[in-house]
């Protein structure tokens, strides 16, 4: 049996040429960049080769771009390194109802310490409203941070409205573009955002390695202290292998994004029509247009999430209910009960999300298994009326 993975905004499978172009800074080319010998001055050459091929691909300044572990460490250090940098400013940060965790908790402990946390609300599709942005602004605010495509229902937010906005009233704008970096064009002046955060494996990179972009002139302490890296920015070692390897996946994107993203929208929207008109009941979660081109998030009435899920992986197939930082979680998705969902159509809801090795015969065989998986389990729900 051929399984198939179908959980891409979880992780992506690690491309071939970036294990490639890693492998040599595992052994042979193993120094560390801080030191002045031969060993370390290539390691440290290497180094500054992928920061200027990332700041490239994002239209960013070499010396704007910090390495970070990834995702969740870019958007700490955007939130708390602007909040206690700003801090004899204001004490106003303004954000969504349907952040990734690594922004919402961020967003919690600044509220322990003092910091007002103005979170913003979202239409049924998963849309922040930049009018809402504007008048949520006052003079006590130091940032605004909504994300650039949400991981779960794949709705892209009007980013770049919303960081003219702040620029015109001099407040730092902060996007969460983890789930868009190498799937959708992310030009930082064409966003018009002050900080910008990344991470490799979520576009056939290694997992613990990514970036965050810092407009230069921005002010931002550290999230981690100790030596002199990443221009005191980001204390500790740099991870060779996993830069490298990340800049490789860059160069990647850079030539293969446009032509994977029509691929994939296309195989999307026949997923989303075979689903919808196979299976009753069922509702299509995220903006019909305006989402990510692998997303496919629907919810299924009388029916779990978790057991439609446990069903595809015995016949091969890997999807999700959600977020993958919240899968253990049992309580229903915030962002579908952000966007209107009663408790129980959250419960039902499945996340297929495609990428680079998704082929329509993979998206063939789900619509032939998923519909009779749904049947099965909804004969055994009580609530289930049955044909009408």
């Amino acid at each position: 049996m051929e399984r198939i993975y179908l959980d891409y905004a979880a992780t992506t499978p690690t491309h071939p040429e970036v294990v490639k172009a890693m492998q040599p800074y595992f052994y042979d080319k193993f120094g560390n960049a801080s030191s002045l010998y031969s060993f370390g001055q290539e390691a440290k050459a290497a180094l500054e080769e992928s920061r200027q091929k990332v700041a490239d691909f994002i239209g960013a300044k070499p010396e704007e771009i910090v390495f970070t572990s990834g995702g969740s460490e870019s958007n700490n250090t955007a939130l708390k390194g602007v909040a206690f940098a700003l801090r004899g400013k204001g004490n106003r940060i303004i954000t969504s109802v349907v952040e990734h965790h690594a922004v919402g908790e961020p967003g919690k402990f600044l509220a322990k310490e003092g910091f007002e946390i103005i979170t913003l609300p979202v239409d049924s599709n998963g849309l922040v409203d930049p009018d809402a942005v504007r008048k949520a602004l006052n003079d006590k605010t130091i940032l605004v941070s909504i994300m650039h495509a949400n991981n779960e229902i794949g709705t892209i937010q009007p980013i770049t409205e919303m960081g003219r906005i702040c620029r015109e009233k001099g407040v730092l704008f902060h996007t969460d573009a983890v789930q868009a970096v190498g799937h959708l064009p992310t030009m930082v002046s064409e966003l018009t955002v002050d900080l910008l955060s990344a991470s490799g494996h979520k576009f056939y990179g290694p997992k613990g390695v990514g970036f965050l972009y810092i407009r230069r002139g921005t002010k931002i302490k550290p999230l981690i202290q100790g030596g002199d890296q990443e221009r005191r920015f980001r204390a500790g070692t740099e991870n060779t292998a996993g830069i490298v390897g990340l800049a490789k996946a860059v160069e990647i994107a850079a030539v293969e994004m446009e032509e994977e993203g029509k691929k994939l929208t296309q195989l999307r929207d026949a997923l989303i029509k075979g689903i919808l008109k196979a299976v009753p009941d069922s509702r299509l979660n995220g903006h019909p247009a305006q989402r990510l081109p692998n997303n496919v998030n629907i919810s299924f009435a009388y029916v779990e999430g978790e057991s439609m899920l446990l069903n595809l992986d015995l016949e091969g197939i890997a999807v999700s209910t959600g977020s993958a930082c919240t899968s253990s979680s049992l309580e229903p998705s915030s962002v579908l009960l952000a966007i209107g969902l009663p408790a129980e159509s959250a419960h039902g809801s499945i996340r297929f999300t495609l990428g680079k090795w998704t082929t329509q015969a993979h998206v063939d065989r789900v619509l032939d298994i998923f519909p009779k998986i749904v049947a099965k389990l909804r004969a055994m729900s009580p609530l289930y009326p049955g044909d009408k």
